[in-house]
């Protein structure tokens, strides 16, 4: 898994509400993701906004859930529940045909 020191190529953090139904999918399907198809090779992170709303508002997340992916690269965000793992997969810039 990720240890400290270890660069990643994947920095992600997705915003949710609470433990609402949306919620929980986008978390079950980005783990399932990232353990699949990044081998350990990211960090998670998972901010709640009723826990946590001044990072959502600095980051101007408008719609939840919603994953962004940070490092070095322009900063993309992915809106929704994350259960169309293609998509995902393309947003995060992955090629997913090679990891299968």
């Amino acid at each position: 898994m990720y240890k400290v020191g270890t660069p990643v190529e994947y920095q992600l953090t997705l915003f949710i509400t609470g433990a609402s139904h949306n919620s929980v999918r986008a978390i079950n399907n980005i783990k399932f993701i990232c353990e699949k198809y990044l081998h350990g090779n990211y960090v998670l992170e998972i901010i709640d906004v009723y826990q946590s709303p001044e990072i959502a508002y600095k980051e101007q997340i408008t719609v939840l859930p919603t994953l962004i992916k940070g490092g070095h690269e322009p900063h993309k965000k992915l809106v929704g529940d994350l259960s169309d793992t293609a998509w995902v997969l393309k947003g995060l810039g992955v090629n997913f045909k090679d990891k299968e």
